[in-house]
């Protein structure tokens, strides 16, 4: 008896998945929930554990392949009979079901050949783009064919239809929008002893989403970044004086983030326009704190959300990302754990970097870049003192947020991070 090797559901908004690579070949002994196959979204990367103990069959999707969820991958048959068994069962199989790539191509050609859906203004057509950009073309005169679509397909989204009302693509409205494509220059052909020592790599799904959402955020926002230093003098003796206790306690280690996280609260309650964002002709002003904190993995950034970070202690922030950190580097970050920030927390510093402009986690409206501290002269009652001093970025949506407001934000974080007591007594 076989047992199938399928697709899990991905995640809200995650409709496919990329065949990263395969941990076990045809024929190969496996236990029930060890990791077989490695999935690659343009969010995550997750493993498939085996649903069963035996022995890997035939493959039914091959490395760089592209599935849906519920589609088969393989199966698990019992300990010796993955030979003539497996076989059968796999043409069986691909007799009555096409593989899973193919039958996305016959999905998406039976979607062409349907007679497209209208939705109607007057006698301007939306297409079949969903309820949320129809409601969207209705309100601003856009017209979604005439949009570049980033979903499925080539779907056009509700984030694909608020950059280009951004963009002021309402003005054209009244005849059928060009689709603007992205210049992209050709690639110079290498020289050949060149050519012979360059190694060409597929981007993952996750790299694509990074460079396609850091370049939208460009497109999209009127991006300003301001700056500030902060003297971490005070942060770094409290540390210093409680760390072992702390950790003793807490059972995790204090670090900086979870004073930074307190900070950043504090100055978004003061500023809230530093919290909200743009949805079409609104603003959404977010009246709770859901702080993204970026983590760095070998396959990329990723930036796990500590949700409701205004209702936790420094010890329960730092424990939530201790936790986020170590699912970073094992690949076990969800989906679920990385949707919903409300502002973003990024720290350059752990790398060397002095300072930086970082780019906004669309659709929020501002992320904080920390950096390396090193002693610097500054000028303390009259008199040069060596202070460890960190630059302090903020990168915001001028389109919400005013120079004053940013100025004031760091203005906010600084005091409380030169002055911890703030943060206990919640001034």
């Amino acid at each position: 008896m076989a047992t199938d090797i399928l697709v899990p559901t991905l995640g809200e908004s995650v409709s496919e998945a990329t065949i990263g690579r395969w941990f076990k070949k045809p024929g190969d002994t496996v236990t029930a929930d060890e990791p077989l196959v490695e999935l690659e979204t343009d969010k995550v990367t997750l493993e498939v554990n085996a649903p069963a103990a035996g022995q890997l069959g035939e493959i039914l999707v091959k490395d760089g392949e592209t599935v849906e969820p519920g589609a088969i991958l393989g199966s698990i048959v019992e300990a010796g009979a993955g030979g003539a068994k497996s076989e059968a069962k796999s043409e069986a199989k691909s007799e009555a079901k096409p593989a899973p790539k193919q039958a996305a191509e016959t999905k998406a050609e039976s979607r062409s050949e349907a007679p497209a859906k209208q939705a109607s203004q007057g006698d301007r057509p939306v297409g079949d783009h969903g309820p949320a950009v129809a409601k969207l073309a209705r309100e601003s005169g856009l017209d979604p064919s005439g949009v570049n679509g980033s979903g499925k397909d080539g779907r056009v989204t509700k984030g694909d239809m608020l950059g280009a009302i951004a963009k002021g693509g309402a003005a054209g409205a009244s005849q059928p929008a060009q689709k603007e494509a992205r210049p992209t220059l050709p690639r110079a052909p290498s020289a050949p002893d060149d050519a012979a020592r360059e190694e060409r790599v597929r981007m993952t799904k996750l790299r694509q989403t990074i460079a396609r959402r850091l370049k939208d955020a460009q497109d999209t926002a009127a991006m300003l970044t301001t700056f500030n230093d902060v003297d971490m003098s005070a942060v770094m003796a409290m540390r210093s004086q409680y760390k072992d206790v702390f950790e003793k306690k807490h059972g995790t280690k204090l670090g900086f983030m979870g004073f930074f996280t307190k900070a950043v609260i504090g100055a978004l309650k003061d500023v809230p326009a530093v919290n909200a964002e743009i949805d079409g002709q609104d603003l959404v002003y977010k009246n709770y704190y859901h702080i993204g904190i970026a983590v760095g993995t070998d396959k990329g950034l990723v930036v796990p959300v500590v949700r409701d970070a205004d209702d936790l202690s420094i010890a329960g922030i730092e424990k939530t990302i201790a936790g986020f950190g170590k699912k970073a580097r094992d690949g076990k970050l969800s989906i679920e754990e990385m949707q919903g920030g409300t502002f973003t927390i990024t720290n350059g510093g752990i790398y060397g970097s002095l300072m930086s402009t970082p780019i906004l986690n669309a659709p929020q409206s501002g992320i904080l870049g920390m950096h390396r501290i090193e002693e610097r002269p500054v000028v303390r009652a009259g008199k040069i003192e060596a202070r460890p001093m960190m630059y302090l970025a903020l990168s915001y949506d001028h389109r919400i947020v005013d120079g004053k407001e940013a100025v004031t934000f760091l203005v906010r974080v600084k005091e409380a991070l030169e002055d911890p007591a703030r943060l206990v007594l919640d001034l």
